[in-house]
């Protein structure tokens, strides 16, 4: 088998085994679901992941370890993780392919020659590098946004998959939804779509792991180049460069990412992938000039300080984000979370959603949560997303954790923010409709949220009475609507005593007993109604958000849940500390 045709085959395994990482992150027991699978393996893979963790926290998550021996083969055999095994590079790769295939020589010659804006690469991965470097508690995790193995990860979990399977329920058994899905697809598909005017356009000029693994690659042992120089300059080897090194010339192997398409077509036979001697025409330093790598490190250095004008992490923090259980505080968030969108894929409710654009770019994609999507809120019988987190930006966490039992019982339930009502959009409260749904939904035992009654004289409701009978009141004409007041909810008010409605008629009304006999000489008749209307318990309340949730009024809910009162954040409690 030709070095090409293995090449192929190991993209073609590692893509699907990446496509299956990806199906399996659904919560079951099942073999094709969540039941041991690594799913997180292509992300510990990548040496940009581990090494922006470690520059922002000091700290290297023992599953990333698994980067060491993508580093290790690369110092061994080049950019080979590129070329090989990186799934959004494969499908660059083939889509590339694919609409090129038929072009002349000279016009695929001329796409895949060397551009000096290949560069621009370098200077992203300097930029977020320094941002995460920033010698503070300003450092910013910032190479999620454009890392390949976080993007395409995010990507097929949060639209990919959710679109695939719309109809077929293999995932989830009701469609998945999430906010900010253009921005994904903007993203995504205009990444895919350059393949139509230069092979692998996101590889050479704005992959910022393929910088960094072509630093790392000047080391490398085994290298593609000429064995003698000088040949015929016939140009077929640049007629299938992936990378767009230059294999003709002075080879630049730190764009080289180890297609080996220009190894077979060199009719002179000066191509070759050896060990241990130079070849013939390399060139080792990628091609950034002394004033790009100056402003790389400014703009780097800058922007965290930029981002930290804002004081979000002070008392200009946004209340609207409202972060998973187990959470860090926010600054050490930010500097964890590679929004890789494995949190998103895995939660059972679907209520944890992408942050978008209108957040600010450095929580861009990290997860939060939204209460009017999916099946419900934050159920109290779940940790997923703090299992699956592969940077413990989401820590893990027990259930006994959570939920404030056993060796937890004296710090009490994770609380992730508080339920806030607002009266004026409230049945009870604003519309004399009775309504107890979020009190109902509750999943807390005590409740925290409770209820107080009250009742109310619905408004045209003083009639004339014309006759009591027994259980039967008669009134002097048809003012009633048949059947208005018998949902067990409406009260008849005769002097200081109440009767229950249980049916009526346009000119009568049924009581649930037989009125008083002080009461049949009164001359009209009150029809109040009975309002059960909710309070929140703030000690109580965890933020779960099953209450907004389910909350029957439409639009803008009735009651809502806001990040205040966080576990995570002491300095953000709402109640004062006994003494």
């Amino acid at each position: 088998m030709r070095i090409v045709q293995t090449r192929r085959v190991s993209q073609f395994f590692f893509f699907c085994l990446f496509l299956w990482f990806c199906l399996v992150s659904t919560p079951g027991n099942r073999f094709f679901q969540l039941a041991g699978w690594p799913v997180n393996w292509f992300l510990q893979l990548d040496p940009l992941v581990a090494l922006g963790t470690i520059l922002s926290t000091n700290i290297l998550y023992s599953g990333l370890l698994w980067a060491l021996a993508t580093v290790i083969l690369t110092i061994l055999f080049g950019r080979f993780f590129c070329g090989w095994i990186c799934p959004f590079g494969s499908l660059h790769h083939s889509i590339g392919y694919l609409a090129h295939k038929k072009t002349t020589t000279l016009v695929r010659v001329r796409i895949n020659e060397y551009h000096p804006l290949q560069r621009i690469k370098y200077i992203l991965l300097l930029v977020f590098l320094c941002a995460a470097a920033y010698p503070s508690d300003q450092a910013l995790l910032l190479t999620g946004l454009l890392d390949p193995i976080p993007l395409i990860t995010r990507t097929f979990n949060l639209l990919v998959i959710p679109v695939a399977d719309a109809g077929f329920g293999i995932t989830s058994i009701k469609v998945r939804m999430y906010q900010g899905g253009w921005l994904l697809f903007m993203v995504f598909f205009t990444a895919i779509l350059a393949n139509l005017f230069i092979p692998r356009l996101y590889c050479r000029f704005v992959c910022p792991l393929g910088a960094l693994l072509g630093l790392i690659s000047r080391l490398a042992v085994w290298r593609i180049g000429k064995i003698k120089e000088p040949c015929s300059d016939c140009k077929m080897c640049e007629r299938q460069c992936e990378g767009g090194c230059a294999p003709s010339t002075n080879i630049r192997f730190s764009e080289c990412v180890l297609c080996c398409n220009c190894i077979d077509p060199c009719p002179d036979k000066v191509m070759t992938y050896q060990a241990l001697s130079r070849p013939a025409g390399e060139e080792l330093e990628p091609n950034i000039s002394r004033r790009g790598f100056s402003i790389s490190l400014v703009s780097g250095f800058l922007a965290a300080p930029a981002f930290a004008l804002a004081d979000k992490g002070g008392s200009n923090w946004n209340t609207a984000i409202v972060r998973p259980p187990g959470s860090l505080v926010e600054e050490e968030f930010l500097q964890r979370c590679i929004k890789c969108g494995q949190c998103m894929r895995v939660c059972p409710t679907n209520v944890l959603q992408p942050v978008g654009l209108e957040h600010g770019l450095e929580t861009l994609w990290t997860p939060m949560f939204n209460n009017r999507i999916g099946s419900s809120g934050c159920q109290l019988n779940c940790t997923l997303c703090s299992q699956i987190c592969p940077t413990a930006a989401i820590r893990p966490i027990t259930l006994n954790e959570k939920l404030g039992l056993k060796e937890f019982h004296d710090k009490g339930p994770i609380k992730i923010g508080t339920a806030f009502l607002e009266r004026g959009r409230c049945l009870p409260w604003a519309m004399d409709k009775p309504c107890i749904v979020c009190e109902e939904n509750c999943p807390l035992s005590p409740k925290a949220i409770f209820t107080r009654k009250t009742y109310v004289t619905v408004r045209k409701a003083r009639l004339q009475i014309k006759t009591i009978e027994a259980t039967t009141i008669t009134i002097t004409r048809n003012a009633l609507v048949s059947g208005a007041y018998g949902s067990g909810d409406y009260y008849c008010l005769l002097g200081e005593r109440r009767y229950k409605i249980v049916a009526n008629g346009k000119d009568f009304i049924i009581l649930a007993k037989e009125v008083h006999p002080q009461d049949k000489n009164h001359e009209t008749v009150d029809i109040q109604i009975r309002l059960q209307q909710p309070y929140i318990d703030l000690e109580k309340c965890t933020g779960c958000g099953i209450c907004e949730h389910e909350c029957p009024v439409n639009g803008k809910k009735a009651i809502r849940i806001t990040a205040e009162g966080e576990t995570r954040t002491p300095t953000r409690a709402l109640l004062l500390r006994r003494l």
